[in-house]
């Protein structure tokens, strides 16, 4: 086949046209040759100053590739692309309602830091710290503060031996054993204090009650004495 030359012929006829004069014979060239010389004139970059980049290019297939995802769902679901917008907002509610019911989710700690600081108060400078929060509605302070007052006041009791670093969860654990009427109260203490202080939970006046229900019926309940294998009380 002569003079037919694809993709790009006009170009490779131009160049093919400088080799000779006007009266030249015409150029006879095999297909091959013709296209390799093609597409070498086609590579150059003039011809592609005007091409999308390989990010515009990515993007464009991306759209694409949504597109046709779009209309395959729309032609399952009844109802066309009408039907399928009507779940996906359906379901976007679900997950909105569901956020604003059970709120953002917070990862539980992996331990306990320790209940005290380095700066050691009484029972009593607790409490009036966690009344002084709770008249301002700081109500994760007055938690922190009055779950404090417990445990220092146990202490002050002797109820529980002063230990440095106790957790909130230990301090539970240790004076269930001495007020076993009490021990759910106390664990559950314990765990909104952690919740409030290390989870992120924010907390409320209800919880703030309770805390201080539990601190008030302590300070009026007597201790349940465990007794050794002689059966003298200890």
């Amino acid at each position: 086949m002569t003079g037919a030359v694809p993709h790009g012929s006009k170009t490779v006829t131009s160049l093919l046209a400088r080799t000779g004069g006007d009266d030249a014979p015409p150029v006879t060239i095999p297909r091959d040759p013709a296209r390799e010389a093609a597409e070498r004139e086609l590579s150059k970059p003039t011809y592609h100053e005007n091409d999308p980049g390989l990010l515009q290019r990515a993007l464009n297939r991306f759209w694409d590739w949504v597109d046709d995802l779009f209309n395959a769902a729309s032609g399952a679901t009844p109802g066309g692309g009408l039907g399928l917008l009507v779940i996906v907002l359906a379901v976007l509610a679900l997950i909105g309602a569901l956020w604003w019911r059970l709120g953002t989710p917070h990862r539980a700690p992996t331990t306990s830091p320790a209940l005290f600081d380095d700066r050691p108060r009484t029972a009593a400078e607790h409490r009036a710290a966690a009344e002084a929060h709770a008249a301002q509605g700081h109500w994760n302070q007055a938690v922190q503060e009055r779950m404090r007052a417990i445990v220092r006041s146990l202490e002050e009791r002797a109820l529980l031996d002063p230990r440095p670093g106790r957790t909130a969860d230990e301090a539970a654990a240790e004076a269930s054993g001495t007020l076993p009427a009490h021990a759910t109260e106390l664990h559950t203490a314990a765990q909104s204090f952690d919740a409030i202080t290390y989870g992120g939970r924010t907390a409320t006046q209800p919880t703030y009650d309770q805390l201080t229900s539990l601190d008030n019926a302590l300070t009026r309940t007597r201790p349940t004495l465990t007794t050794t294998p002689e059966g003298a009380p200890r």
